[in-house]
């Protein structure tokens, strides 16, 4: 198996991991913005998109900031390579005709969201069928200077409008899960600021409410909170179902339903042989760009 990386950063070393389990003779190659580009131990690498003529890519990883998750998608259209990008899918909205684009060479992609694959919303998938939803509160809150260790947060994609940060679409995390939970909300409305003390010009608080036939859902997003807390409540009829996120834990009116040794960095093997085995094997159509691209709109529209 060959793979194509573009952006070799934090993320792209936990995709890189989770793909050397899984095929322990994968061959990587990087993509990189500058010929004095350090090495990297069992990864090529490459500096024009035209070295990519001749080799035959099973897929390309993309992983580079936000901001040029567009250029990049518009440079490996041609290529027919299948395309694994990392969410979020692009840091604006306007982008309909790459989309277009995609279908028209008839482009596999997959938008990695791999809360999708943590045990506790597989389970609370499943539970929710048929049961009488009356509200939902969701909760994303943590410290982002503890993100990065030894790196400057102000310095980071996260921290900067710029590159497509700040929480409101850093976090998409929890936006995807509720449309792959509860489907596409029939409004939406929301507010964002960067009041907090860390001082950045991203929005480091975002609060939605989305609306429902018969309930509401409430996502609290923030980058300031120093007690992480990520949590997920479905107020039924005749019960509560709280998720710990973090814990990886069911409660059902307090009492513990569903609870998984695996934490969130396991997902990340979850996904890749999901979309190995069923999205480039099967074709099976999940969380492509276009879905990807109507919960972006959730975040993003009107903004």
């Amino acid at each position: 198996m060959k793979v194509l990386i573009v952006g070799l950063g934090s993320i792209a070393s936990k995709h890189i991991a989770a793909l050397r389990i899984i095929d322990p003779n994968v061959e990587f190659y990087a993509m990189r913005s500058s010929i004095n580009a350090d090495s990297k131990k069992g990864i090529i690498n490459l500096f024009s998109f035209d070295d990519l003529n001749g080799l035959e890519i099973d897929f390309a990883i993309i992983s580079n900031p936000t901001s040029v998750h567009k250029e990049t998608v518009d440079r490996l259209i041609p290529k027919k390579i299948p395309l694994f990008i990392e969410k979020p899918l692009f840091s604006k909205l306007g982008y309909e005709e790459v989309l277009q684009e995609i279908q028209n060479n008839k482009i596999t992609t997959y938008v990695a969201c791999n809360l999708r694959f943590l045990d506790c919303l597989k389970f609370t998938k499943n539970y929710i069928q048929g049961k009488r939803i009356n509200e939902v509160n969701i909760y994303c809150g943590s410290y982002l200077p503890d993100w990065r260790p030894g790196i400057d947060y102000k310095t980071t994609y996260s921290a900067n409008k710029k590159l497509g940060g700040g929480v409101h679409i850093d976090l998409i995390h929890e936006i995807d899960y509720a449309y792959w939970l509860f489907g596409k909300p029939q409004k939406v409305n929301k507010v964002f600021s960067n009041k907090s003390s860390l001082n950045i010009d991203a929005y480091d608080y975002a609060n939605y409410m989305l609306g429902y036939a018969t309930f509401n859902a409430n996502i609290i997003l923030n980058y300031f909170r120093r007690d992480p807390k990520r949590t997920l409540e479905i107020v039924c009829d005749d019960q509560t179902l709280t998720i710990n996120i973090l814990k990886n834990t069911v409660y059902h009116n307090q009492e513990i339903v569903c609870m998984s040794e695996k934490t969130i960095i396991d997902t990340y093997e979850d996904q890749l042989r999901f979309f190995i085995n069923e999205v480039l094997a099967k074709d099976n159509k999940f969380n492509t760009a276009n879905e990807a691209y109507k919960i972006l709109k959730i975040c993003l529209e009107n903004d």
